[in-house]
């Protein structure tokens, strides 16, 4: 059988404070295939920029720091990789498009500047070829007039003209793996398809691996094969994208599902009652069984581990334990 791409082991990244030791993501497992979109979702809080923050060494330390578990690129462990090490695979073999690209692209810098510094660190290129293709980048990208564009400062564009410059930058080294934290937030509707529809195609040309975080639902039905629910740190469920949709097992992907409004629906959403739990003070026991419609005593009393009541759809929830 042929080995993930990208294979994280049981994966915990802490934080310190005043309040305490606290795991922003917890024990957490995946894998994925080269050429599959993976999409990570969840509420805000659960630990999905931290995973994705954490695979790339970009946790700040203090006050965070990965205390266990293992990240394999190609078989080669991240978390054991030097500085240096690490500088060669960030950005080369694997990208990520920031949250809100207004903060992630430097304000002092033009565009062509941006996109070329990986092309000349990695890539070996000169001054002069790492601008021209930048200006490629920025064409493949679908960006008009990309020679004008690219002398421009990140100020002086839309939040969808800026998305694109951070798409071209993530993908100017042709990587193995994209890593997209919520790649349509802050967009209109219709800029958002446009967004959508230019990572699906560019990933299946180029034929990168996609980690797609985000809580949109509706992206994750245009884009994934596989998803991966996250709740308060964990995983709490995991299997194909139309498994997901058809058949959700934990009561709270259920939950998700059906506080999405549906066209033509003139009954009032159906939210999640009750909040995301402290990271500071989590509940024994199942961390959404006080949120939980389902719960019974033995949910507040121990955490369930992964069920596999169906091949390839893993759940952790003591409802599915026999």
């Amino acid at each position: 059988m042929t080995k993930p791409l990208l294979d994280i082991d049981k994966l915990t990244t802490c934080f310190s404070s005043h309040q305490g030791i606290a795991k922003a993501v917890d024990t957490v497992s995946l894998s994925f295939m080269q050429g599959e979109t993976l999409a990570i979702v969840g509420e805000s809080g659960c630990g999905k920029t931290v995973l994705a923050l954490s695979i790339l060494g970009l946790i700040p330390d203090p006050p965070g720091r990965v205390t266990e578990g293992r990240i394999l690129y190609r078989g080669k462990d991240l978390l054991d990789m030097s500085d240096t090490e690490l500088m060669q695979v960030r950005g080369n073999h694997i990208s990520m498009i920031f949250q809100e690209p207004m903060t992630a692209l430097n304000p002092v810098f033009r565009v062509n500047d941006q996109i070329a510094e990986p092309l000349r660190l990695h890539q070996g290129f000169s001054k002069k070829e790492a601008l021209d293709k930048a200006v490629d980048a920025l064409n493949m990208v679908g960006i008009p007039n990309p020679t004008a564009i690219a002398k421009t400062y990140p100020h002086e564009l839309s939040g969808g003209m800026r998305q694109r410059v951070m798409i071209a930058m993530a993908l100017a080294c042709n990587p193995d793996i994209l890593i997209a934290d919520e790649p349509t937030t802050a967009l209109d509707v219709t800029i958002q398809a446009q967004i959508i529809d230019l990572m699906n195609d560019l990933t299946e040309k180029m034929h990168s691996s996609l980690m797609l975080i985000t809580h949109d639902l509706g992206v994750v039905a245009r884009m994934a094969q596989r998803v991966a629910v996250m709740y308060s740190g964990k995983v709490v469920e995991l299997a194909d994208v139309n498994s997901i949709y058809a058949k959700p097992l934990h009561p709270y992907t259920q939950g998700l599902l059906a506080s999405v409004p549906t066209l033509g629906d003139t009954q009032r959403l159906n939210p999640i009652p009750g909040i995301v739990p402290s990271i500071f003070n989590r509940p024994q026991g199942c961390r959404f069984h006080p949120r939980c419609p389902k719960a019974y005593q033995k949910c507040s009393l121990m955490l369930p581990p992964l069920f596999e009541p169906e091949p390839g759809h893993t759940v952790r929830c003591w409802l599915y334990e026999e």
